[in-house]
């Protein structure tokens, strides 16, 4: 009606183009394009053939029907960037923003909620192998089974270079990981992580670590050179702890996707596949060129990374380790080490060995039970 009016005041000579145009919010050229549709086909000419068309490059109906079918029916319970990362993998060629439309459209999964405050996030370091965080968490990752998921990951990439799942976290799942690091990169400066028990003694709840009270692990990183430091809330892990949201969203879905029950076969399924796809979406690269890791050049890293005991040679010449009666063989080098000082390591694995100074006496199994060394050595 507005068009109309406009017009017929052009028509009749009361009003030039510019005026006619200017009434109805449009340019000059505008409307000399409206006069020619109006006077062709009538106020039909005037309505937006866009209204009328199909994008030809809409995604067929029966696209979007087989994709909310494949998540309804296989994929239930994950997020949309961890189920369009399977159906890129799958070969698909759609967006994240157009699948998780889909999917939203199906009511398949929820509308995120509008987001908090805006805080910010800690500068990541500048080098690979500069500060690597270390964490666990606790989680039903397969049907009724709680296991603990132990990661250690690069801060300047968000890399994770172990990860693998343990009946507890505690000191011998912190070497793992470290071990994991250190033989596939090489030494790195610094080791953050919480402060569990396992990591820092902290004389008071809540309170600060003691730095001069070491754990079997703090002693065994600062025999390496590698600083530790405590986050002292949630919040100044986030990194890891965004990382964990993401690995409770994906990882049991996959793992239930492939049948995995087990815990050696949820492993080997993180070493080679999950782990790789993880890495592949999620590292970034270094703010800098280059790597602060260092080769490891210092001989057996099991013997760093391994709990270290003090004890004193009995009378018997053994030595009594947590109620096992660690026999020392023969010496060629001494008759007998009877009140000698020894230090008694045990791995990781539960193996234990015997060592005066820096000379290694005997290795021994879980039970206590010397290895001999034709044994050792084949193994």
């Amino acid at each position: 009606m507005r068009f109309e009016e406009a017009y017929e005041g052009w028509n009749a000579g009361r009003l030039t183009q510019a005026e006619a145009a200017r009434i109805l919010g449009m340019c000059e050229r505008s409307f000399r394009r409206y006069l020619g549709r109006y006077e062709a086909e009538g106020l039909e000419g005037l309505i937006d053939r866009r209204l009328e068309q199909v994008s030809n490059r809409r995604a067929p109906v029966d696209e979007v029907m087989a994709l909310t079918e494949r998540y309804r029916s296989r994929h239930a319970g994950w997020n949309v960037k961890h189920f369009h990362g399977w159906y890129q993998r799958e070969g698909g060629r759609r967006s994240y923003t157009w699948v998780k439309k889909c999917l939203q459209e199906a009511e398949l999964v929820p509308r995120a909620r509008t987001r908090g405050a805006h805080r910010k996030r800690r500068e990541r370091s500048a080098l690979p192998g500069m500060m690597i965080h270390q964490d666990g968490s606790t989680h039903e990752w397969v049907g009724g089974q709680k296991w603990d998921l132990i990661v250690t990951m690069d801060d300047a990439t968000s890399e994770h270079y172990s990860m693998f799942l343990v009946e507890e976290e505690g000191t011998a799942s912190s070497f793992q990981g470290v071990r994991d690091v250190i033989a596939a990169r090489g030494l790195f400066s610094s080791f953050y992580s919480d402060r569990g028990s396992h990591y820092w003694h902290t004389p008071e709840a809540d309170g600060k670590v003691d730095k001069d009270k070491l754990t079997q692990f703090g002693r065994a990183l600062k025999q390496l050179g590698i600083d530790m430091i405590p986050a002292y809330s949630p919040e100044a892990r986030g990194r890891s702890e965004r990382a964990f949201g993401t690995h409770q969203g994906r990882l049991p879905q996959e793992l239930a996707l492939e049948g995995i029950t087990g815990m050696a076969q949820a492993n080997r399924y993180l070493a080679e596949v999950y782990l790789p796809a993880f890495n592949a979406e999620f590292a970034q690269p270094a703010r800098e060129e280059g790597s602060a890791f260092v080769p490891w050049i210092g001989g057996s890293l099991d013997d760093f990374l391994c709990e270290h005991f003090d004890r004193t040679v009995s009378a018997d010449n053994c030595v009594r380790f947590e109620g096992l009666i660690l026999q020392i063989p023969a010496d060629r080098h001494r008759c007998h080490y009877v009140k000698a000082k020894v230090r008694v390591h045990r791995y990781v694995g539960g193996q234990l060995a015997v060592f005066h100074g820096p000379r290694r006496l005997a290795d021994y199994d879980p039970e206590g039970k010397v290895i001999p060394q034709n044994l050792k050595q084949a193994a």
